[in-house]
């Protein structure tokens, strides 16, 4: 199986589906900010590997409690994720801070403020 083929990528799509599930539904732990949500998912096509991205929206601080606590959970995840999918081998779960999220963001308001002050000069 190729990394790029519509098999692999279904995979990959089931998988962050279920565990953005998971994570919302069946992990109670406190230090998991209640903004967190997986953005991406990577299942390496022999199945034994998987990079999962994860956006927290949230201070520093907060990121760093929700990585680990993600990182805690990761065997309870990957448990469920065996239960839940029926796959010949059930990935290892590496997590990932994503902060794609923030930066698109933060470049957005960049470039509405750049537009605003154009048009400020412009007026006058």
């Amino acid at each position: 199986m190729k990394k790029n083929s519509i098999k692999n990528t279904r995979i990959n799509q089931e998988v962050q589906r279920e565990l953005s599930s998971l994570l919302q539904r069946e992990v109670k732990d406190p230090r998991i900010a209640p903004m967190t949500s997986i953005s991406a998912v990577e299942v390496t096509p022999d199945l034994k590997n998987a990079k999962v991205y994860v956006s927290v929206f949230g201070s520093e601080e907060a990121k760093e409690a929700t990585m680990k606590g993600i990182k805690s959970a990761a065997p309870f995840l990957r448990s469920q994720l065996a239960k839940n999918l029926n796959l010949r081998n059930t990935p290892e779960l590496r997590f990932l801070a994503d902060d794609s999220i923030a930066y698109g963001v933060r470049m957005t308001g960049l470039i509405e403020s750049m537009q605003t002050s154009e048009k400020e000069e412009s007026e006058e």
